[in-house]
């Protein structure tokens, strides 16, 4: 099966552009958030390709006052990975790692936008993400994360959103991780579910500022990195076992309180008021989750409660559990006191002994 992506040189196999090697759960990511100076509005847009699965998927969601308003698209793609457009949704790469625009046309929801994201430095690549359980690869792939200006304009009800000055961070991302419907043979042994995920990339005027890990129960971190990047010296530093320290609210697992530290460098976070569910993007999502088959077509939109969406978490309802929280960030570096903003991306799930974590979804739950 030929398609306009055979006309650039990326071929990785012998076969076409259309086929992506042979595991069902190969997929290819975007993603994207931004937020305005003062906090009040917080967005993200998420667009994946599953090529063995001839589906491509795509979200926008903006969070401002009490409310996140979600966009949702799918559609069977015909094999064409180059065709970034799912109903009103489109992402166009005008210059490769430097320049994305997305586009989000009129439609039902009342949410659309023009914007486009400029890179502030070349993209930071991550650690190879490779985690089996017992024999079994669950996941394989590859991250790449680069913070961003932004320009452009978001309407909502109504209402005109200007995005000019705005920040934020797009990460890109593939390889190998469960996509589309469950699997009809799980693993055989049967093992408590458990993933402890924080991402951490930050604004500053002069500088960028990045961490990740990824935890095992015990706590030992089995994939981590944390990069400074200063932009007027254009000197950068990595670490790939920083301290992370976490605190959380009481009987919850949210974080209320995160300090990186490495080699003399410390970045404080304090989580602000306005938090964003990744299951306004699929993650989590009981029928929107990422790769699901919904028809040549089909385009929907929904909204959270901001104020009754933790409450629905306690009670039982865990497509909120997974969240990024808008953070004010305190930088202390190389003789500099930076002050910006960031994102907290947190995604616990079963025990994590430094947090007191102990079950599947200890203090969660009423």
């Amino acid at each position: 099966m030929l398609t306009p992506a055979d006309d650039y040189p990326l071929h990785q196999t012998p076969e076409p552009m259309a086929y992506a090697g042979s595991d069902r759960n190969f997929y290819d990511r975007f993603f994207f958030n931004g937020y305005s100076a003062d906090g009040e509005v917080f967005f993200a847009l998420a667009l994946g390709v599953y090529p063995q699965l001839n589906i491509m998927d795509a979200s926008f969601c903006v969070s401002t006052g009490g409310t996140q308003t979600n966009l949702r698209a799918s559609k069977e793609m015909g094999g064409d990975r180059l065709n970034l457009s799912i109903g009103p949704i489109k992402v166009g790469i005008i210059r490769p790692l430097q320049e994305t625009r997305i586009t989000i046309a009129d439609n039902e929801s009342g949410l659309s936008a023009e914007l486009t994201a400029t890179g502030r430095h070349f993209p930071i690549e991550e650690p190879r993400f490779t985690r089996r359980q017992d024999t079994r690869v669950m996941m394989d792939l590859t991250r790449a994360t680069q913070n961003v200006d932004w320009q452009g304009t978001i309407r909502l009800g109504g209402a005109a959103h200007e995005v000019t000055g705005c920040r934020g961070t797009r990460d890109r991302s593939w390889g190998i991780r469960h996509v589309g419907a469950p699997e009809s043979q799980p693993p055989a042994t049967g093992m408590m579910p458990q993933f402890y995920w924080l991402w951490t990339p930050v604004n500053f005027d002069e500088a960028v500022f990045f961490c990740h890990t990824n935890d095992d129960a015990a706590g030992a971190y089995w994939n981590r990195k944390a990069v400074l990047h200063d932009l007027a010296t254009d000197m950068k530093m990595e670490w790939g076992s920083p301290q992370i320290e976490a605190g959380y609210a009481d009987g919850s697992r949210r974080i209320n309180a995160l300090r990186v530290m490495a080699d003399g460098v410390k970045a404080e976070f304090t989580p602000l008021n306005r938090l964003f569910y990744m299951q306004g993007l699929g993650y989590t999502h009981p029928e929107w989750s990422h790769g699901m088959h919904h028809g040549p077509l089909r385009v929907a939109h929904d909204t959270i409660a901001l104020e009754t969406a933790e409450a629905a978490l306690r009670a039982g309802e865990m497509d909120y559990l997974h969240v990024q929280t808008l953070a004010a960030v305190t930088l202390e570096a190389n003789g500099k006191t930076h002050q910006g903003t960031g994102a907290i991306e947190q995604f616990f799930i079963g025990p994590h002994a430094p947090s007191g974590f102990e079950a599947l979804l200890d203090r969660i739950t009423e």
